[in-house]
This record gives structure tokens, sequence and C-alpha cells, in this order.
């Protein structure tokens, strides 16, 4: 079949997030060869922080840990924002001790993957169940355990990094990619066959992906602000390539699981499936190899935050001044005004930030961290906004 740029297409969240994964698996392990041939530099911290920032997506979204699916609860969402940050600051900050990353990653693969392989093998609701109804299930228990089993391999690189020749562990890695791919387009067609398998946390009792992605955007914008400060005094070393690395990342998860791009919420298309997956390797790259891909996404991250910011502003103004007419007849339009000035502060802080990526020093450096942690503060408040709003909804459906 003939496939479109703009046919509509659906991607389960746990095939996004797991295709994004293998990405970064599969591209670390190409890029690992010349990196043991001395061809080219490699930022070991960035690794390690994309890959405990994958797992706590996968914590946040799915209810699913390296140890097993669990039921959703705050303490797990709280897991879930503390492996994401302690992910994030490994990815920013370059030259510290990424002894509590590497920890965490050896605990996640090995022991992790040795766990879900025993899970499988023993439950009712796995291996036995998949080999009896067959059909696109016949697959699954190979594609799973070939992950479990180079997710247990990659933990003990991880812990003995001498365990393998060079070469040897950039294979180990490339081939673990590659069965995260593989196990991604399985699953897909899982999904497809039984929908009703595919629900995200969201679906059990937790955050739905559009709020979960607002919390950890906004973690992540005011980490990065908070970081900036010790940054720009010169107290702390700071990776510029992870950060745009990791931004181009998170824009990827967006475009590739609900359609919502840097300028606004589109159809999700494969023309936008395919940008997601452009910004996917290109943010990938970028966290490895450092400074490799400063220059264009600088320009890239720029652009798309003043034009994000102009339309966000274009389109939240008019909203406003509408919607302050109609008060104070319901409470709607209270929390209506709300929203669009959240959205209005939002627009502008983005313009700010863009503005400063294309013309450096026209802000002041700690001034940036200030922006930037305000406007991870307001995406949080944002959050909040849309729960109350969908808690009046609810409330107005029940009545």
């Amino acid at each position: 079949m003939r496939r479109g740029l703009f046919d509509i297409v659906c991607l389960p969240l746990e095939t996004v997030l797991l295709f994004i994964a293998g990405m970064t698996v599969f591209i670390a392990g190409i890029l690992l060869f010349p990196v043991y041939a001395g061809l080219l530099p490699y930022y070991e911290n960035g690794l390690y922080g994309l890959l405990l920032f994958f797992f706590a997506l996968q914590t946040v979204m799915l209810g699913k840990t390296p140890f097993g699916e669990l039921p959703v609860s705050n303490a797990l969402l709280g897991v879930g924002v503390s492996v994401a940050s302690i992910g994030i600051v490994t990815c920013f900050i370059p030259g510290i001790p990424n002894m509590l990353a590497r920890w965490m990653l050896v605990v996640c693969l090995g022991p992790g993957g040795a766990l879900l392989l025993l899970q499988m093998l023993f439950s009712k609701e796995k291996l036995r169940l998949w080999l009896r109804v067959g059909g696109v299930l016949r697959p699954l228990p190979f594609a799973c355990g070939a992950v479990y089993a180079l997710s247990m391999l990659s933990g003990l690189l991880v812990h003995r990094p001498d365990f393998l020749s060079g070469y040897g562990t950039a294979t180990a890695v490339l081939l673990y990619g590659a069965a995260i791919l593989n196990l991604s387009r399985v699953l897909a067609a899982v999904y497809t066959e039984y929908p009703e398998a595919s629900a995200d946390a969201g679906e059990k009792g937790g955050l739905p992906f559009d709020k979960a992605m607002l919390m950890l955007t906004g973690v992540f914008m005011m980490l990065l602000g908070a970081l900036l400060l010790p940054v720009n005094l010169g107290l702390l070393p700071f990776s510029g390539s992870a950060q745009l690395g990791l931004l181009m990342v998170v824009f990827s998860v967006q475009m590739l699981a609900a359609g919502n791009t840097p300028i606004g919420a589109f159809p999700r298309s494969w023309l936008v499936v395919y940008l997601g997956v452009l910004f996917a390797g290109l943010g990938i790259v970028s966290c490895i190899v450092p400074d490799i891909l400063v220059a264009p996404l600088t320009l890239l991250v720029g652009v798309l935050n003043i034009l994000n910011g102009g339309l966000t502003l274009a389109k939240a103004l008019p909203s406003l001044v509408k919607t302050r007419k109609m008060l104070p007849s319901t409470p709607v339009p209270s929390l209506l005004v709300k929203l669009y000035s959240t959205q209005i502060a939002l627009g502008g802080l983005s313009a700010m930030f863009g503005s400063s990526m294309l013309a450096p020093g026209i802000i002041p450096g700690l001034l940036i961290g200030v922006i930037l942690a305000a406007n991870g503060g307001v995406l949080l408040y944002l959050m909040r906004v849309l729960f109350l709003l969908d808690a009046l909804a609810e409330s107005a459906g029940a009545t």
C-alpha cells in the first residue's frame, strides 16, 4: 500500500517510546565504532542521562518500570520525576561524577532485564498465552527475550566497560538497539490487532500523555534554568550540546505520540512522524557527540521558540480579551482567563528564550536562567489549570 505524507497514522504511546529508545541505543552503537577508532569525541554523561530520561518517560506515562508494570500511584509518579531529574542533570553537567547514573543504569538494565525475563517465562498472561494464541503474538516472546538478554549484557558493560573490547561493546550496543526497534515493530502489530492492550497510564488512573509531558517539560525547564545560574557564574561546567539534544528528543516524543510540534498541534500524519524521527536522530547525536550539532540546532531551536511564542500570543491574546468580557457570569470564563493568561506568559517566555539563542548577549546569562525556570513553573501551573478545567467539565457532565 502506498503511504501518503498527509495520511493520518495511529502509533501507540508504548511503541513510540520504545522506538525512540531503540533509536538512541542503535545510534549509540553506530557512533561507538568511530569513537573507539579515535575519530569522534564521546560524551558518556549525555548517553547515560538520555537513557535514564527514557526510563522515566515509561514510568510516568505507562506505569512501566525497568522491573515490570506497577500500579499507578503518586509514589510511582514521584519516582519517575526523580529519575528524570537525575537524567537531566547528568546530561547537562559534564565532568561531574556519574556514579549515581551509572549504578542506576546497571540496576535497571541488569537485574531489571533478568526480572523481566523471569516474569515473561513464568507469568500465565505472557509466554504461555502468547504461544497458545499465536498470530501476531507468536514473535513477541522472541522479541522480548532478545531485549531482556541484551539488556542484561548492557548492564554488565556499564558496570564493567572492559568486559568486551571496544568494537565488541559497540557491536553489543548496536544489537541491543536493533532488538528494541524490533520489539517496537512487533508491539505495533500486536496493538493494531488488540488495541485494548495499549492503554497508557492516563487510562489506568495516572497522568494522561499531555499532562505528563507538561510536567516533565516543566521539570526540564526549571532544572535547566536553575543550573544555568551557577553555570553563568562560572561555578559549574555545562553541555550546551546535550541541552539542545535532550530538547530535540522531547520535541520528537511529542510529535510522534500526539502530533504536537514546537509550533503547534497538527494531525499526526506521516509527515509529522518523519519530522519527529529526524528531530530524535539529531537530538540523540547531539547528546552523545559533543558540539558537533550545536550551531544548526541552536538556530533551529531558536527559530522554533520564536515562532511558537509568536503563534501562541496571536491565538491567546484575542481569546483572553473575548473571555474577559464574559466575566463574571459563570466559573468557566474565570478559569479560561487563567488558561489564556498562562498561554500568553508561555508565549512571551518562549519568544525571549528563542531570541537569546539567535542573538547571544541580547539577554544576560543570569536572566536566561530565570526565564527558563519561570517557563518551567508556568508549564506546571498550566497543568494545574487543565486539571481544574477537566474536573469542571466532568462535574458539568455529571449534573
